[in-house]
């Protein structure tokens, strides 16, 4: 089904809707159009971050009911990657993708539309559902890449992921600006149906795994965590940046509109392209995976996490501040890439529900620190930010410096729930070529 391997970027895949071979190796312009769609997809996760501040004045409403936007978006994020993203490993991922991307932008549209506050908040966790569908995307990507390209091939994909993340907050912050806060979520809307169409065009399948269930998917799940100390370790990770990271630009806003700066939504939005510094770490990161550095580069990357707070807790000085987001954002989105890489050493069977023990870890983690920056910034302003972001750091080292020896890498094994493969399979198992 496949068709010839080319000189470029891998491999050639099977042609839209037609059934391509794990491990075949991805075409370089097939990789690029789905860094793109990660970026589109989650941006619709952070576009409301610069706005709470506008968002809590044109609703009349505190900044704890105003921050349940992000929180509960990032707690729909995680219940999409729990209950959908795992029929990734049951049914045809394209025609689980092309559904949840309309669905997408018909939510985006209501968001546009919302008449209030609670609409609006209603409607973003439904997108957060919505959204899970990257971690469909990212996996099948993995899968359809071959071993020597899947380290450059996942950093590709969360280079196009992150841009997303960070150029979100300016572009909501400048649309702001120009029309209000509603045409940030139509623009969404529109974005998202093209998107939708190119990939029902270009987006080629794999095979389905034969054999199991819904309720064994979810048992499965379950199981991983339960059986995978390499796993777990990567979710406690993670969840711990995410939270550090979505408690900076959670936070972030309502500090930046207050004195001494009172900066307007789109000055605020400009922050995210400080960012960007995270997304170009991405590739390397994922090309220090491929040479087996991954675990020295995860402690030297969380270090900086911990750096990252103490120079932001000089927040009188916008100099810190800048020195402490763009540190902070390399730090989180370099773990995450070395650990979304390493996690996709398991086998290509059990891929969907990898990333959905690691990605609902990642989320839930999120949304915990949402939650923490509404609640501690209006209790003990900026330093009290300040101090939980640099303990959430400090946790993550103490993980990483008990890895090699409390945890082995991944098992070479699969759950008793996952269903035996048919001859002729891929039965590739166990860990990436170089753990770390």
């Amino acid at each position: 089904m496949t068709t010839e391997r080319s000189r470029r970027g891998g491999a050639a895949t099977a042609p839209a809707g037609r059934t391509a071979t794990p491990g075949s190796g991805i075409p370089r312009s097939l990789v690029l159009l789905l860094a793109a769609a990660c970026g589109l997809i989650v941006a619709n996760n952070y576009y409301a971050q610069p706005l709470l501040p506008d968002l809590q004045d044109t609703f009349g409403v505190s900044s704890a009911v105003i921050g349940l936007c992000v929180t509960l978006n990032q707690l729909g994020y995680a219940a999409g990657l729990i209950l959908v993203v795992p029929l990734g490993d049951l049914v045809s991922r394209r025609r689980l993708i092309v559904p949840m991307l309309v669905a997408d932008a018909v939510i985006l549209a209501a968001a546009a539309a919302a008449p209030g506050a609670w609409a609006l908040i209603a409607a973003l966790t439904l997108a957060g559902v919505t959204g899970s569908v990257i971690n469909i995307l990212i996996p099948m990507t993995a899968t359809l890449a071959d071993d020597t390209q899947r380290g450059r091939v996942v950093g590709t994909l969360m280079t196009g992921l992150l841009l997303g993340v960070l150029l979100a907050r300016t572009v909501a912050g400048a649309l702001d600006e120009l029309a209000g806060w509603r045409l940030v979520y139509a623009t969404a809307a529109v974005l998202i149906a093209a998107l939708t169409l190119i990939l029902y065009r270009k987006l080629p399948d794999l095979p389905v795994p034969p054999g199991s269930s819904y309720p064994r998917l979810l048992a499965s799940v379950a199981s991983l965590v339960r059986t995978e100390p390499f796993l777990r370790r990567r979710m406690a990770i993670g969840a711990a940046g995410f939270a550090a990271f979505q408690l900076l630009w959670t936070a972030l806003p309502f500090m930046l509109a207050k004195e001494p700066y009172g900066y307007s939504p789109a000055i605020i939005g400009l922050f995210g392209l400080l960012g960007a510094a995270g997304a170009l770490c991405a590739q390397p990161a994922g090309r220090l995976q491929d040479r087996g550095l991954a675990h020295t580069a995860t402690g030297l990357l969380l270090t900086a996490i911990v750096a990252s707070w103490a120079l932001l807790a000089g927040h009188e000085i916008l100099a810190l501040v800048i020195a402490g987001i763009l540190l902070l954002d390399v730090g989180v989105q370099g773990v995450h890439v070395l650990n979304q890489a390493r996690i996709y050493g398991y086998r290509p069977q059990i891929r969907s529900r990898v990333t959905t023990a690691y990605m609902s870890a990642y989320f839930l983690g999120g949304s915990a620190g949402g939650a923490l920056a509404v609640t501690l910034y209006p209790w003990l302003g900026w330093p009290g930010v300040c101090a939980v972001g640099g303990a959430l750091g400090l946790a993550a080292i103490a993980l990483w410096a008990t890895e090699r020896v409390r945890t082995a890498p991944p098992a070479e094994t699969v759950p008793p729930t996952e269903p035996a493969e048919p001859a002729g399979r891929d039965t590739q198992e166990g860990p990436a070529p170089h753990p770390g």
